[in-house]
């Protein structure tokens, strides 16, 4: 059983957001100041990319222990930690090279728990705060690529880490959706949701102390189904 939910307030914390210079974490940025954050650090592989006025743009590439543990240094006041950075290479898994196959799981799995294992002391250190993954309405079902399991693998690891972590006074909170309008998916010609939407989303779910935040109905609906018949999640095994 879980304890009672603890919530974290965004007004005057200090929040690190990977991938906040465009897409989702851009939109998170602006969502935290709007809030009244105290400080904002928008991380991206090349600084100058960050737009935000206000926003602390350290360099990050979270495959990199030694560009972790860069940023890391420079961010010794921060109490709230979203890992929103991720990547889809397409990958197959029966056709692509190996390396491609690796680079969603390093992206998407190793990378948050890089960052995450970086900025755990300096949280607890400041008093307790907040952990966010981002993850996907891919979470459940397969896609047929390595990067929904990159995506099961990541809600695995925060389920674990919000256990662990929980004693040491930091909340955890998995946030999911499905395809949003972002660079990531214009080639995806499918509904998608607006990233501003999204980035409401995930400090609602801070400061309300959820497990977990299912952003639009498809993430919604896609969780009540993994104990269905595969049958039921794939319409292709359905016996004719």
């Amino acid at each position: 059983m879980f304890a009672e939910a603890v919530t974290t307030a965004i007004k005057g914390a200090h929040a690190f957001v990977t991938g906040g210079s465009r897409g989702i974490g851009k939109m998170l940025v602006e969502e935290l100041y709007a809030r009244g954050a105290g400080k904002v650090y928008a991380t991206a592989r090349d600084p100058r990319t960050v737009t935000h006025p206000g926003a602390v743009p350290p360099a990050l590439e979270a495959t990199d222990p030694a560009s972790v543990a860069a940023a890391a240094e420079q961010a010794q006041d921060v109490t709230i930690l979203i890992n929103n950075a991720g990547a889809s290479v397409r990958a197959s898994y029966l056709n692509s090279p190996m390396h491609d196959v690796r680079r969603d799981l390093e992206t998407n799995f190793y990378g948050p728990l890089r960052v995450t294992r970086a900025f755990v002391p300096i949280i607890e250190r400041n008093g307790g705060g907040h952990l966010l993954n981002a993850h996907s309405a891919l979470s459940w079902p397969a896609d047929g690529t390595p990067y929904g399991a990159s995506k099961a693998a990541l809600w695995s690891q925060t389920n674990s880490l919000r256990l662990q972590l929980q004693p040491r006074g930091i909340a955890v909170t998995g946030l999911h959706m499905a395809y949003v309008d972002t660079d990531m998916t214009s080639g995806v010609d499918a509904p998608k949701a607006d990233p501003r939407d999204i980035a409401v989303a995930a400090p609602d779910g801070i400061e309300a102390g959820a497990h977990e935040v299912p952003a639009d109905d498809t993430p919604r609906w896609v969780k009540s189904q993994p104990s269905a018949d595969p049958e039921a999640l794939y319409a292709q095994l359905a016996k004719q």
